[in-house]
């Protein structure tokens, strides 16, 4: 506390000097010379340039992504409980008004397809729903987007799955729901891909997978695309990851580059929030036409930001996804009542702008001061964010400070990650708060929960192997646990690479001891 003190106070020194200042210092700000008939060639140049650029990419958008009465876009999510249900999109031309989704058990062989089938009558293993269809117009295409819930699941059992018209069919997928108790959990968590993401990002999100194959879910913490509505960008998204979304489940909370004005608006007022502190919403557009179509997330959260603000409980992990883009001090009252009561050892807590930015000018204060005390509450265990296109993670945290020693075994925090999966890249800037950093390196995270033990993993576009660290929780104290928020007591977190090590050697020293005894 005395040292935030003492630089505050420092600060309005530095405040009260600069404003004695004379007026007319203040406003000498130097004058750009004019440009010189060659640099206005120049300029002229690569702006016609850029523009063909555009619109041969327009062109090939409108070639390779073009719907058809074949389903693509695959892509599973979740609206309900995963142990029980899930939910799976796809994109039609519009040509496409009713379409259906056909589920079955997974067996060893193909029995479950009316063309293959040799044993009993597939119509007893073969379950079909029918569809939801929304029309989207985006800036390229028109097309239908057909959504089905498939419920009344059995818990961590493998089903096949197949969408389309009656006719026309995608592949048969496979997923497995999860389990309907705490059990290990794993998924990947990718910061932003964002740009040229058929060119660079596929690679990462490839990669991922052939690392985490099993994996429950893929989270995505915001600017999945860089343009909000630019269905060519969507494209390629979509394209990138394949089939590997028709397979693992995706959890994706949105950016400032999912927020932009609709197709049609004059280009002058698509303004985006490309600064640091989220931006008011007349500022930065709406949220991308495509995103509600495409995704069949939960609604569970906030009126007016269904499918971005929700929560979902899976093998007792609890995961939320806030909005930090809009309506931030709205959604206060709504986090702490899903934090309260959390019945999961676990929680992980997901949106778009860090509370701890991996650069000083693009701190965002006002989010962290409407948030983080929250945050410091109920301690949730891992928050993943995007926005800053470079890597910070922190030890446990909690009030602005790590978590050591002592106050490490005795006191709850949280650990804050910053991450990127995409080509763009920012300058990093080293805080007190960071334990691991890294700038110019796309990376994805693998993170496995497994009873009392979170397992992280950072990894570069190539697989390698960056930054790792391990937290276990300790037992809660029996007087407190009835005291602790969601009913878990201030039993601590445990730096397990550390606080273990530390706790060995000195077993070892005091063995050694009474040896020499």
């Amino acid at each position: 506390m005395y040292v935030r003190c003492r630089v505050a106070s420092l600060c309005f020194m530095v405040g009260v000097v600069a404003c004695s200042a004379p007026l007319a210092a203040q406003d000498e700000t130097p004058k750009k010379a004019p440009l010189t008939p060659e640099e206005k060639a120049r300029a002229e140049k690569d702006r016609k340039a850029a523009a063909a650029a555009a619109e041969a990419q327009k062109q090939t958008w409108l070639t390779v992504y073009k719907p058809t009465h074949v389903p693509d876009r695959v892509i599973l999510t979740w609206n309900g409980d995963p142990a029980t249900s899930q939910a799976v999109t796809w994109r039609t031309a519009t040509t496409v008004t009713k379409a259906v989704g056909q589920i079955a058990l997974s067996e060893g062989g193909p029995g479950h397809d009316p063309l293959t089938a040799k044993t009993r009558p597939v119509a007893e293993k073969v379950t079909t729903v029918a569809a939801k269809t929304e029309f989207l117009r985006s800036d390229l295409f028109e097309a239908n987007y057909h959504s089905v819930t498939f419920t009344q699941l059995k818990p961590k059992t493998r089903y096949v799955y197949r969408v389309g018209d009656g006719s026309t069919w995608s592949e048969w997928f496979e997923f497995q729901t999860a389990s309907d108790r705490p059990e290990p959990l794993r998924f990947i968590y990718f910061g932003d891909a964002q740009n040229e993401v058929k060119s660079h990002w596929s690679r990462v999100v490839r990669g991922a997978y052939s690392d985490m194959p099993k994996a429950h879910f893929i989270l995505h913490a915001g600017d999945l695309i860089n343009r909000a509505n630019a269905d060519g960008e969507w494209g390629e998204w979509h394209q990138a990851a394949g089939w590997i979304n028709g397979m693992v489940p995706v959890v994706a909370t949105p950016g400032n580059h999912e927020y932009g004005a609709p197709p049609g608006t004059p280009a002058k007022v698509d303004a985006k929030a490309d600064g640091n502190e989220p931006k008011k919403e007349a500022r930065k557009g709406r949220l991308s036409v495509n995103w509600r179509p495409q995704f069949t997330l939960p609604e569970n959260g906030l009126p007016g930001l269904e499918e971005s603000v929700y929560f979902f409980d899976i093998q007792g992990v609890r995961v939320i996804s806030l909005n930090s883009n809009e309506r931030q001090e709205d959604q206060v009252p709504w986090l702490e009542q899903v934090l309260a009561n959390n019945p999961n050892k676990w929680t992980v807590v997901t949106f778009h702008h860090p509370i701890y930015s991996t650069a000083k000018g693009r701190d965002n204060k006002k989010l962290r001061e409407l948030w983080r005390p929250l945050l410091d509450k109920y301690t949730p265990d891992l928050i993943l964010q995007g926005h800053d296109h470079t890597y910070g993670r922190s030890g446990v945290m909690r009030e602005d400070n790590l978590l050591t020693g002592a106050r490490l075994r005795d006191e709850k925090g949280s650990v804050y990650v910053v991450s990127v999966s995409g080509p763009k890249m920012y300058h990093l800037e080293k805080e007190d708060w960071m334990q691991s950093s890294a700038a110019d390196t796309q990376l994805y995270q693998l993170i496995t929960i497994d009873g009392d033990t979170l397992h992280y993993e950072a990894r570069t576009a190539n697989g390698t192997l960056y930054d790792t660290f391990d937290l276990t929780k300790a037992p809660p104290a029996p007087e407190a646990q009835a005291d602790a928020p969601g009913g878990f007591g201030v039993g601590a977190w445990v730096a397990v690479g550390v606080v273990a090590a530390v706790v060995g050697l000195l077993a070892i020293r005091r063995v050694i001891r009474r040896a020499a005894a």
